[in-house]
This record gives structure tokens, C-alpha cells and sequence, in this order.
């Protein structure tokens, strides 16, 4: 796999240490005897992480015809492609959807993926940083591989935000944005190198494709039914507690063709369910001249009837902004009417220290909206527990607002400090106090229910998983209710009709409508078989094609005078936008031609002296 360097590329020096236990390292230096790309590669660690560089392979040296002959070489176990490999991942969708391309383009290579860590020849181990806890069951992981003595490649948001800990060493790492370099990783370090690819910059003829490059990569989907995309990675916040924002950093979103290209593509391969996943959907198209809404038309017009959309998690500030446009998309049939929208405390002075950049009544404003506005629409929203100065009174607002809006679905979670964030610098609340919060909300989670009411009502509904107790198919509704229905032969995948017999905390149960089952219904791509390599799209288009072509029309999204409501594209400026403009032009060029003539006539004047 050994490639030579381009001649628009940097020199590289590799140097290989040994150390007392045998394990090699390859050290990547850069020459700087060639031009600097980016000067703020200065001050970084002496190891370049860079996504620029080549796969880096060690030094060969040449074997005598007599030592080949006396030594032959086994090659059964070191031939690239033909080693087993363990995937785990931790964390959201977002993690999930990285973990499933790996996976993918390590079995395209050759490589095949096993569920029994311990038959594995390599672990790749992509983490979570939100918690504490996750980053714990990672670093646990790691501590049982070593003791296996199994190669590890650690991806994902842990060695991306603090490449430093001691845990690491010996292993390699891959950074957030270099997923689709997993192959070359998993090569040099099933050879005994330590390999690091962690910048988070790319050329910027990648980068307009978005963080990773692309979506059309290879994947194995751990459910055939469900595609999750990533639609922008990093966000525009800088809250005090959070690690993602050191390892995802700042905005950057896909392009619409390339979502629209990849649901395309997911949906001839047989998936039901479309997931939509960041970091903060609603910040999406900001930094490309797009937004949320428009994408989600774009996405609508190429799902058919069958097919759902499911938006994940935005933060309230942006979602401000599209109320109107997004509560009609959400009332589409093909959307489901789901949100989920943290507000991480119910006091503004809890708020104001998270640097949330939202109060609580601009969250209060998105809930009363989307409820008012969209039928049984549902909220999601997460809890911190004890985040750091917050005060009895702030914590009695916290529950009073859980108690006003009774959401269905509440994540709580006990504040812990991340290392090297603001809020690991304040003052803690005491501990006990912290877990007793926890266990209050808790119990006031539990203490009400908001499914009992539909009890009896008949809903239409998509079967897409196998519940845990291996005796019922998971179906949701239009506002994604769990559904309890009996497995039958033919459910899986399908759309069709129950009337709800009973209730839980988590979920309903129903009784499948016969009449619903022998009705006419699309006809859509049977799903790949669980843990089949969906292969890429060769008909896929770059970006610069596709907008040459005029198929993804960019709008600008601002408010109206006349209607608050409605967006307006450029074209909808006007001839008078385009007058300012001209004459704006005109002036620079006659400032130009003025100051030309005074450098000239100043340079004869200094030759006639």
C-alpha cells in the first residue's frame, strides 16, 4: 500500500524508536527546510497529525536471494486485509453513524468484522466524551485489550479532545475527521506501529464536501433498517462543561447534495428510517449559505411513502429561528414529530453560567410552538444535576419546569467536570447534594405518565427493531411512541395499523389491524441482510457538479417585513440590490485608477530630482 509523496506535498522525516517492550513507534516530523502550510502546526507536539501525510511505512530493506530461500516469509497472518477485526462504539448517533462507515471500509478492504472481541486481530475502540462515565467504559476497554496484548486503534471524541492520557500509549489513533483513513491506520498498526492522524483541518478541496470529505463511503449498518447521517459536525457553542466541542470543534456542515445523495442511496438499499444527526441540527447551512428547513424539503421530495425522517438533537437558540417553516415539516406524513431539545436547567442564572445562549423562556417559547402547532408532537429534553453554584432556588426551577411540561422522554445526568473545561474550574456543589438531585428528578420522571391517554386509539405505524425482550417487533407511530407489537413473519420493515391495548412508562401495546396488512402498499427495496457491506454510490455527484447543474438551488434565509413568517430567496431581492452592488464596483475601480496614477506620478517626479 506504499505510495509516493506528490510533489504538491510536504516532506515528511519518519524516525522508528523501539522501546523496552519491543513495540515500535513511527514519529512523523516535518521537514521544514519545505514551505509551511499552516503556521499553526507551530507549538503543536513535535508528531504532526495531520491528515496530509501518506500511509506511513517502515523501513525495508532488501533480502539476499540465499536468506529468502533459507527464511521464507509467512505471510498468512501479515497480509494486509486478511485480519479480524472488533468494532465497538460509545455514544450518540453521530458516534454511531462514524462507527458503522469504519466498519465498512475495513470489510471492503478485506477485513472481517467480528462481534467476539477476543477473536479479533485488531480492536478499533471509538469513544464518547459527554460523561464521564463513558470516557470510563472506554478506558476499561483499553486496560482489556493491552491485557490481551490485541492491536488498538482508539477513535472518536476521548483521543480527539486529549490525544496526552497515559492510556494511550501504544496505541494508535484516529481523529474524528479522518475516519475515511481507518484502512491505512489499521495497516501500520496490525504491523506494530503507533499511527496518530488527529487534525481536525482538511484541504479545502475536501473540506467543501464537509468535515469527513464525504458521505459516500461504504458502511455496515447495525440495523438494515435505519441510516443514520451526520449533517454537520462541531457546533457554534461554547458551553463551559462540554468536551465534544474540543474534539468535533466548530461548525461545519455536508452539503444538501450530499445528504440528499446519501438518503438516495440508503433508501435503494432497503432502509426505513432516515436519521438525522450532529451535534445541533438547527445550526445547519450557517457557515454554507444554507438551513435546516430547506434541507428538509430537499430530503422530503426523495422519500417515498414508507420511508421516515427522523430529526435529532438541536439546541433551542438556533431552532428559534425556523418555528413556522420546521412545525409545517414536522406535520408532514413522512416526518416524524419528534424533537429533542435539551435546556440542561430550568434557572437563567444556571443558564447564564453554561453559557447556553438561550433563556428559559426562548425554550419554554420552542415547546409551547411545536405542542400548539403539530399534533401529539413529542419533546425530548436533558437534565444536569448539581452543575456547579447552583442553588437550592435554582434547582426548585429546574423541577417546577420538568413538572410543567411532563416531558415523555427526560436524560438526567449528575454534573461531572470535564478536564479542561471552564466549569471544572468552579465551585462543585457537595457531591451527596448532587446525587440526592439526581435521585429527586428522578423520581419526579417516574412519577407521572403521558402515554395512558392513548389507550384505544389506532395510529399507523413502521416495525424497524427487535425489542429486548426477543418477543416483540419495536414499531413507532408519527410521534415515534414505542409500540409493542407481536413478531410476525412479514412485520419487519413494513408499514401498518394497531390499536393501542395498553400502556407504560416507555411504551404502548398494540394489536395489529388485519385490514391494514392486505392493503396496497409502496413497493420499496427489499433491506440488505444484518451485517451486510452496503457498497458506495459510483454515480455519486461532487459538489461542484451537481451545483454546474443547478440541481440544489442555496437560499439565504432572512425575515420579511410584510410576512415574518416567510423566507426569501437572493433572487427575491430585487434589481436594487444589484444597482448598489454595480455602482459599489464602479467606486473601488475609480479609488483603484486614482491611486495607480499618484503612485505613478510620484515615481517620475522622484526620477526627475
Amino acid at each position: 500500500t506504499s505510495r509516493l509523496r506528490p510533489p504538491d506535498r510536504p516532506p515528511y522525516v519518519i524516525h522508528t524508536t523501539t522501546t523496552a517492550a519491543g513495540e515500535r513507534t513511527l514519529s512523523l516530523f516535518k521537514d521544514f527546510n519545505s514551505s509551511m502550510d499552516d503556521i499553526e502546526d507551530l507549538g503543536k507536539d513535535e508528531m504532526v497529525q495531520r491528515e496530509e501525510r501518506f500511509e506511513v511505512m517502515p523501513k525495508s530493506f532488501k533480502r539476499s536471494q540465499k536468506r529468502r530461500d533459507k527464511d521464507p516469509i509467512e505471510s498468512s497472518g501479515n497480509i494486509p486485509g486478511t485480519q479480524s477485526v472488533y468494532v465497538k462504539t460509545w455514544g450518540c448517533s453521530h458516534n454511531n453513524s462514524d462507527g458503522e462507515f469504519m466498519a465498512g471500509q475495513l470489510a471492503t478492504y478485506g477485513y472481517q468484522i467480528v462481534d467476539k472481541r477476543e477473536d479479533a486481530d485488531l480492536w478499533v475502540l471509538n469513544s464518547c466524551t459527554v460523561k464521564a462515565p463513558s470516557q470510563d467504559v472506554f478506558v476499561n476497554a483499553i486496560k482489556a485489550g493491552k491485557e490481551l496484548k490485541k492491536p488498538m486503534v482508539l477513535c472518536g471524541c476521548v483521543p480527539q479532545g486529549d490525544p496526552k492520557m497515559k492510556i494511550f500509549q501504544g496505541a494508535s489513533l484516529l481523529g474524528v475527521n479522518q475516519i475515511d483513513r481507518i484502512v491505512e491506520v489499521a495497516e501500520e498498526t496490525l504491523k506494530g506501529h503507533s499511527v496518530r492522524l488527529l487534525s481536525t483541518r482538511r484541504e479545502k478541496k475536501d473540506r467543501v464536501n464537509g468535515p469527513q470529505g464525504t458521505l459516500n463511503l461504504p458502511k455496515i449498518r447495525k440495523n438494515p433498517l435505519i441510516e443514520i447521517i451526520s449533517i454537520n459536525s462541531g457546533c457554534l457553542n461554547q458551553c463551559t462543561y462540554c468536551k465534544t466541542k474540543h474534539a468535533r470543534g466548530d461548525l461545519q456542515s455536508y452539503p444538501p447534495s450530499e445528504i440528499v445523495q446519501r438518503a438516495q442511496l440508503a433508501i435503494r438499499q432497503g432502509v426505513r428510517e432516515i436519521w438525522l444527526t450532529s451535534e445541533d441540527t438547527g445550526t445547519y447551512g450557517r457557515d454554507i449559505g444554507y438551513s435546516l428547513p430547506q434541507l428538509m424539503r430537499d430530503l422530503i421530495e426523495v422519500t417515498p411513502e414508507g420511508v421516515m425522517i427522523k430529526l435529532g438533537m438541536s439546541n433551542p437558540p438556533y431552532f428559534l429561528e425556523y418555528l413556522a417553516p420546521m412545525a409545517e415539516i414536522f406535520k408532514h406524513p413522512r416526518v416524524y414529530s419528534v424533537l429533542h431539545v435539551p435546556v440542561q436547567a430550568g434557572s437563567d442564572e444556571v443558564l447564564s453560567r453554561m453559557r447556553r445562549k438561550y433563556t428559559v423562556a426562548d425554550f419554554c417559547r420552542v415547546v409551547d410552538f411545536l405542542r400548539g402547532n403539530v399534533p401529539e408532537m413529542s419533546i425530548h429534553t436533558d437534565i444536569i444535576c448539581g452543575f456547579p453554584e447552583e442553588s437550592v432556588d435554582d434547582w426548585k426551577e429546574t423541577l417546577a419546569l420538568v413538572k410543567k411540561y411532563k416531558f415523555p422522554a427526560l436524560h438526567i445526568s449528575q454534573f461531572y467536570p470535564r478536564p479542561g473545561t471552564p466549569a471544572a474550574k468552579m465551585k462543585r456543589v457537595n457531591t451527596k447534594e448532587v446525587k440526592r438531585r439526581s435521585k429527586e428528578m428522578t423520581e419526579l420522571f417516574l412519577s407521572y405518565e403521558t402515554l395512558s391517554g392513548k389507550v384505544g386509539k389506532t395510529y399507523k405505524v413502521l416495525a424497524t427493531e427487535i425489542a429486548k425482550d426477543k418477543k416483540h417487533y419495536v414499531a413507532h407511530n408519527k410521534c415515534y411512541d414505542q409500540i409493542l407489537v407481536p413478531m410476525e413473519e412479514g412485520l419487519l420493515g413494513r408499514t401498518f395499523e394497531v390499536k393501542i391495548t395498553g400502556s407504560g412508562k416507555f411504551h404502548l401495546n398494540g394489536k395489529i389491524l388485519r385490514d391494514s396488512l392486505r392493503a396496497p402498499r409502496t413497493l420499496l427495496p427489499k433491506p440488505l441482510p444484518k451485517g451486510t457491506l452496503s457498497n458506495t454510490n459510483s454515480e455519486w455527484k461532487s459538489v461542484k457538479s451537481v451545483e454546474k447543474g443547478g440541481e440544489i438551488k442555496r437560499e439565504k434565509f432572512e425575515k420579511t417585513k410584510d410576512d415574518p413568517k416567510r423566507t426569501k430567496t437572493i433572487e427575491d431581492q430585487g434589481p436594487a440590490k444589484v444597482v448598489v452592488i454595480a455602482v459599489i464596483v464602479v467606486l473601488i475601480a475609480a479609488l483603484y485608477l486614482r491611486i495607480s496614477a499618484a503612485m505613478e506620478t510620484t515615481i517620475y517626479l522622484e526620477d526627475q530630482q
